[in-house]
């Protein structure tokens, strides 16, 4: 996982995103759906169709980043919302980038006091 600096928010773009956009089509969404400000250095996630894709567009300070992940198996969790945007912590990211379900992770154990 990219470490982005302190203060750096995550917001997912609810509903479906045409996967074939790029950096400009991704940055217009931003603008035009989410009323955000694609170079704010906030990080930005959109899903494809099938669930099975995700593109995450990133100002970092001297260029415009665009990661895509395809999961073989599985797909990623989304909200069930068809418009607007939910915001993740770093920790749910990194989640929903290994397909787990960021919503309600549960512990597979339990820690115990020695």
């Amino acid at each position: 996982m990219i470490g982005f600096p302190s203060g750096t928010r995550v917001w997912l773009a609810a509903g479906v995103t045409d996967m074939r956009r790029g950096f400009d089509g991704l940055a217009a969404l931003v603008q035009g759906s989410l009323l955000e400000d694609p170079f704010s250095g906030h990080v930005f996630v959109f899903r494809g169709r099938k669930g099975d894709r995700i593109k995450v567009l990133w100002w970092c300070g001297d260029g415009m980043c665009m990661f895509a992940k395809r999961l073989e198996h599985g797909h990623f969790v989304w909200p069930d919302a068809q418009s607007g945007s939910v915001h993740l912590t770093h920790a749910q990211l990194s989640m929903l980038l290994e397909g787990i379900d960021w919503r309600r992770p549960i512990r597979t154990h339990r820690p115990t006091q020695v």
